[in-house]
């Protein structure tokens, strides 16, 4: 028992040496790769759920080259906004505002700017909103499970000082220890909590797929009301500077609104969608109803410009009855 109590007394945080690594003349950031291999697990994952329903092959990657960069600069810019302090004070080097490979992404700020990416690919593709936003639900949770270990390479938004025996270790010369606290302080490791409850979510979503209707939008209110209450708890422990309303920081609140948000989608999809979903294309968009073949593995992209270039034909060749109508008048 003793030799088991040593060996789970505390959770070592990676060597500083860890956090990035020389490749040529590119310095690559552990950070870095964590943010990028959720997104590709993201892609990959839904890719795989939205041709499974009848999306066409290519079209979530395309989507990518909306969401991921909007995702990105608005993940950047809530969490500079939500950390002036950080970023802002005498002497500050601004450019550091666009450091991003020093950590600094909010996750709300991510779904704030993914979610206008997804509106905007869906306008340009024809696929619904809800439709799209279901299939990423589990590729969401995973790519943000993944992200947080980028936060543990780089010892930073760790929680309160605790005595549990998977305290996390953070070194005092940290510009985010505490002042006054010994050396030796053992802290919540809120990166680890987020992982496992992103994890049990992405397990949730697909229990509940195969017992219950969960499409038009059902997931995606899973996910806001299960993810706000996880990180609504979350926040409250955390001891990064952050800006407060009413006394309550900010991301609090953010969790807040997407726990209420989740609620209304939740209400709404149950009154307005009693059946099943058949397309995840909007009425006269899916690609498949238009007559046109399609090469194998051929984007999207080329999809849609297809079916475009078929409507525009459509509408200006004249048919035989206009024709006659043409002679008789």
């Amino acid at each position: 028992m003793s030799t088991a109590t040593s060996v789970l007394a505390s959770i070592p945080s990676p060597p500083i040496a860890w956090q990035s690594f020389e490749l040529g003349p590119f310095r690559i950031h552990t950070y870095a790769i964590c943010i990028l291999l959720g997104i590709v697990l993201a892609i990959w994952i839904t890719s795989h759920r939205l041709t499974a329903r009848g999306g066409a092959k290519g079209l979530t990657l395309d989507f990518s080259l909306w969401v991921v960069p909007l995702g990105i600069i608005v993940a950047r810019l809530y969490h500079v906004v939500t950390h002036p302090s950080d970023y802002f004070y005498n002497g500050a080097d601004l450019m550091k505002v666009f450091y991003i490979w020093e950590g600094g992404n909010a996750i709300f700020g991510a779904l704030l700017g993914g979610a206008l990416g997804v509106y905007i690919a869906c306008r340009i593709s024809g696929v619904r909103f809800l439709s799209f936003a279901d299939a990423l639900i589990p590729g969401l949770l995973l790519a943000q499970a993944t992200g947080r270990l980028g936060n543990y390479f780089n010892h930073e938004l760790f929680g309160l000082p605790t005595t549990l025996p998977w305290g996390l270790e953070i070194e005092s010369t940290n510009p985010a220890f505490p002042a006054g606290l010994p050396a030796d302080t053992l802290f919540q490791p809120t990166f680890l909590y987020e992982i496992i409850w992103n994890l049990v979510g992405v397990a949730l979503v697909l229990i509940l797929e195969r017992r219950i209707n969960m499409r038009w939008g059902r997931a995606l209110a899973f996910y806001l009301i299960w993810y706000g209450v996880g990180r609504s708890w979350l926040e409250s422990i955390r001891i990064d500077p952050s800006e407060t309303f009413l006394g309550i920081r900010s991301n609090i609140w953010a969790a807040f609104a997407a726990i209420a948000v989740g609620i209304v989608i939740a209400l709404w999809s149950r009154k307005a969608h009693t059946g099943l979903e058949l397309s995840v294309y909007r009425n006269g968009r899916d690609p498949k109803e238009s007559g046109v073949e399609f090469s194998e593995g051929e984007p999207a992209r080329y999809h849609v410009g297809k079916v475009a270039a078929l409507d525009a034909s459509t509408q200006s060749a004249p048919t035989a009855t206009s024709q006659s109508k043409a002679i008789k008048s």
